[in-house]
């Protein structure tokens, strides 16, 4: 809830950025030359800090004015448990007046090391330089400089029984008891924040709170890896999880200031790499040699078993810090699920405090380091980003840290991405009026007041064959491109094996707010197969191409069918994510899942498009379509074509804003 703002002095945002360039990192890293086989040569390890606000000043400018205006220097703060953790420090040089402390706690490195090397941006952005701030920027348990075994998404404690029970709560409780005791002229209130990864710390980090930490925002949050990154709805992401983990999932045996550089495939085309590498568990044998301790956790739990459940950080939020500002993308194909169930829960547990979302037309961390108006085709009609950092981002801070006033914030700030319109709203997801896209014979996609499950119909089949699975991008990509959240789906849509439902022309705007429910009738003549449902705004045909910035060579905007939202299901977790199960072949069953929330406004003249399938190549891995206990493992004769069907009448469930 957004509750009343205060007037006393206010909280010390404990943040820290600690990457130079400014730049909040996406878990893919990018391709160069042949195929690596084995633990790359050190190179400098990805970055996490947020891009700077936009500047005209030279980078080595930047880094003067950091330089002129902060004393450096690196500390390492015992833990509990007597492990130590490397943090840098960034104090004002101006002492005049009493200074809070932004800290930021990060996997991807403290950078740049030396207490005379100096970042662009020891902030959250420019914004913040020169602003009365104090930075801390602290290498987690296990990472580059600190101490101690670095562990995945570490599970949360919530029974601390001595000073050997420590998880990132407990860590972060001791950074700031140490902080706010032995940084001079602090004014006892710390904060923070972070992007993806650094945005679990934050979220973990506020559990239990210190009584000095006051304020905290979250930013594309990792919130339970079985619906964030390398998974959704337990479909493995492939070449995010791979990408990633072959670079950064290398053991770190003692402190470095440098880790491995990034896998090479030899080739761009991911769709043509990740097939001729077979299964999951061929491709890491084939690329990581067992040395990647958690692809191997991945590959021998297929299922949600008390791994990933111990993982899950959602039942933990108690007791959080007294502000709260959630933060993410509508297009963030990394970390979409994160910001929106950590503001539930955040919201569900802690009664009384300000707690407020935040959900723009961004990338993964592109509130921090884009302008935030565009994505591939799509075009947003302003600088979002630059508009976040300096109206809702800096006010939040300030207010709760510096005293300031109040931010304009109401409890969920959401982008319309239909309208190109920031809308307010008192609770998120909105009160809306229930409706079902229902999906009939001939193509044909009608707007229903009630479940349409079960009408007479008749089966929609189509063939699925593992030898040539639907690619999730029309562009020659090696991983996950950004891009293909919002991409024209017009060349899977002329795909025999995708399914195509639309309406016809809407003669009057139609606004969707909130989750979506998908509720299909499907049946398969094999045993397991994988469910993809996607939803599309299809603009008219003559709409005229923008010419401010134009389009791509061969992008138009006249038909585009743009993808508004999609996920994936795997079949056999139709019953349960713990306890997968195989279809019977030829027997029709229910397959219920969420596509996650959305804010568009499907304009006048617009058709709304439903797609589906069963393969999405390569970003998710395929489904062999035979039911294995372990598909990662699943064998060359295991991918069997089959044909799949969902009956006339399968619909999704959605939520209607009421005209305004």
């Amino acid at each position: 809830m957004r509750a009343p703002t205060c007037s006393f002095p206010l909280s010390f945002l404990l943040f820290a950025a600690c990457s130079t360039p400014a730049t909040a990192p996406s878990h893919e890293p990018a391709p160069s030359g042949a195929a690596t086989a084995n633990p790359p040569a050190a190179q400098p390890a990805p970055t996490a800090a947020v891009a700077a606000q936009t500047t005209s000043a030279t980078e080595s400018q930047r880094v003067q004015r950091v330089r002129g205006t902060y004393d450096k220097r690196e500390v390492m703060i015992p833990m509990r448990d007597g492990i130590q953790l490397h943090t840098a420090l960034y104090v004002p040089k101006d002492r005049s007046r009493p200074f809070p402390i932004l800290m930021r706690r990060t996997p991807y490195s403290c950078r740049p090391y030396g207490a005379n090397e100096f970042p662009e941006s020891p902030g959250p952005n420019d914004l913040f330089t020169d602003a009365g701030y104090a930075f801390a920027i602290q290498d987690v348990r296990g990472a580059y400089m600190s101490q101690g075994e670095f562990v995945d998404v570490r599970p949360h404690r919530p029974a601390k029984r001595g000073p050997g029970d420590v998880d990132e709560s407990s860590d972060t409780f001791d950074t700031i008891d140490w902080l706010v005791k032995n940084v001079e002229g602090n004014n006892g209130h710390v904060g923070m924040w972070g992007i993806s990864y650094p945005g679990f710390y934050a979220a973990a980090g506020m559990i239990d709170a210190h009584p000095a930490l006051k304020a905290v925002s979250p930013q594309a949050p990792i919130a339970d890896w079985w619906f964030d990154d390398f998974h959704h709805h337990g479909a493995l992401f492939l070449p995010h999880a791979f990408l990633f983990l072959s670079s950064f999932g290398w053991p770190r045996p003692e402190p470095v200031t440098e880790r491995g550089g990034r896998f090479s495939a030899g080739t761009p085309d991911g769709w043509d790499f990740f097939l001729r590498s077979g299964s999951p568990r061929d491709l890491g044998r084939r690329h990581l040699h067992g040395g990647v301790p958690f692809w191997n956790d991945l590959m021998a739990h297929p299922d949600y078993d008390a791994f990933w459940q111990e993982r899950n950080l959602l039942p933990h939020l108690d007791r959080v810090a007294p502000a709260v500002m959630t933060v993410g993308g509508l297009f963030d194909a990394e970390d979409l699920y994160g910001p929106l169930a950590i503001y539930k829960e955040v919201e569900k547990r802690n009664p009384g405090i300000f707690n407020v979302l935040v959900m723009g037309p961004w990338v993964h961390g592109g509130w921090a380091r884009t302008e935030g108006d565009a994505l591939g085709q799509a075009r947003f009609g302003a600088k979002t980003g630059p508009a976040f950092r300096a109206d809702m981002e800096k006010p939040f801070f300030d207010h709760f840290l510096l005293d300031a006033a109040a931010p304009d914030l109401p409890e969920a700030m959401v982008f319309d991405t239909g309208a190109n319109a920031w809308r307010r709203f008192d609770a998120w997801p909105p009160t809306t009026q229930r409706r079902w896209l229902s999906l009939g014979d001939a193509s044909k996609l009608s707007i229903a007041d009630r479940d349409t499950v079960g009408a007479d119909g008749p089966m929609l089949e189509f063939v699925s064959d593992p030898s040539k699975p639907v690619p999730h991008t029309h562009s020659v990509a090696l991983g996950m491109n950004r891009e293909y959240m919002a991409e024209d789906q017009r060349f899977a849509a002329r795909r025999p094996d995708v399914l195509v439902f639309q309406t016809e022309p809407l003669d009057a705007p139609l606004t969707l707010a909130g989750p979506l429910a998908v509720h299909l009738r499907a049946r398969t003549d094999g045993t397991d197969a994988d469910w993809i449902v996607k939803l599309v705004d299809v603009f008219p045909d003559d709409t005229p191409d923008p010419k401010d910035p134009a389009l791509a060579e061969g992008q138009r905007s006249g038909g585009w069918q743009m993808l508004v939202r999609g996920e994936v299901m795997p079949g056999r977790f139709r019953r349960g994510y713990e306890k997968p199960v195989p279809f019977e072949p030829g027997v029709a069953d229910d397959v219920r899942f969420h596509l996650w929330d959305v804010l568009h406004t499907f304009e006048k003249g617009h058709r709304i498009q439903i797609q589906v399938q069963s393969s999405w190549f390569p970003l998710v891995a395929r489904n062999p379509q035979t039911f294995l206990a372990n598909p990662y493992e699943a064998r060359p004769e295991d991918y069997r074509r089959s044909v799949h069907a969902i009956a006339s009448g399968s619909c999704i469930e959605v939520g209607v804003l009421a005209v305004r």
